[in-house]
């Protein structure tokens, strides 16, 4: 069996992002690691060449910074990093710039590709997620963070990014069919210094929506407002490995108080229906769970 992962960056240094623990928290997976750095306004080529193992190959990217709508150009460079994985790899993993794997996960994933590799009924493996937010010691509670994603695909020329890069589907607008595994993605993208993550605020809706947009509903401050959150609990469990350095040198502090929440009437109902059947109203699931 062999394995290709496959990401994509841009200013990883100016936004603050954990690439290098993101790769090399799934490389001992992977047989080639494929990387499609975008032009850069800082050294983030150098921070992916400093990982050093022939494992990695780097593709050079231009984004097209034209594109305004639905966060269209983040999959056209998923896309990329896809289409330049080898063609005899049976199985690619995708994992973005701000996501991480558990060392503890890394045999139940790839068992997992063992398991499927040889049934084509099966397009991919679906992940839980953590979603962290202000800290390391917070997860956001509520129904708006997305719970599970497509982050195993075959290796498949029908299949390509959807819509913002968040899942994939395949000819003709098809949902892939997927395997739930027991393997958790650890997402830090909302744990940044504040006044890093208001620059990547700015900056990171470009990719969705025109100045006019932005300058209504992106508060002109210096520093981001983590309290505006509606619910958040406290992580107890570990970080992976690879994170454990970046963790140490956060230099920043965020505290909330839990038995707070700023839930809506709507939200508080799919709260109660979640907790007492299991049935997440509204769900979106960019996939087909078999």
């Amino acid at each position: 069996m062999k394995i290709s992962g496959f990401s994509f960056i841009r200013n990883a240094i100016k936004y603050d992002y954990p690439v290098l623990e993101s790769i090399q928290s799934i490389l001992p997976l992977c047989d080639e690691f494929i990387v499609a750095v975008g032009q850069s306004d800082d050294a983030t080529l150098s921070l992916v060449e400093s990982i050093n193992s022939p494992k990695i190959r780097i593709i050079h990217t231009t984004w097209d910074d034209s594109l305004r709508e639905g966060g269209r150009v983040l999959a056209l460079e998923t896309d990329k990093a896809f289409r330049a994985i080898a063609s005899d790899s049976d199985w690619a993993f995708y994992i973005q710039a701000d996501e991480i794997v558990h060392e503890k996960y890394l045999d139940t994933i790839k068992n997992a590709m063992l398991h499927w590799k040889d049934d084509p009924k099966v397009d991919g493996l679906l992940f839980k997620y953590q979603h962290f937010y202000g800290s390391y010691d917070y997860l956001g509670e509520s129904s708006n963070w997305y719970r599970r994603e497509i982050r195993v695909i075959r290796n498949d020329s029908s299949i390509y990014s959807y819509r913002d890069a968040q899942g994939f589907r395949k000819g003709d607008n098809e949902k892939l069919r997927v395997k739930l595994i027991d393997a958790e993605i650890h997402h830090y993208g909302w744990v940044k210094h504040p006044a890093v993550m208001q620059k990547k605020q700015e900056t990171f809706h470009k990719l969705w929506h025109c100045d006019h947009w932005i300058a209504k509903n992106i508060p002109a401050t210096a520093e981001f407002d983590y309290t505006e959150v509606d619910a958040l609990r406290l992580f107890t469990g570990t970080h992976p490995q690879t994170m454990l350095a970046r963790i140490d040198q956060k230099n920043w502090t965020f505290e909330h108080d839990i038995s707070k929440h700023n839930y809506s009437t709507k939200e508080l109902l799919k709260k109660w229906v979640r907790e007492y059947t299991g049935w997440y109203i509204g769900e979106y699931r960019n996939y087909r769970l078999i």
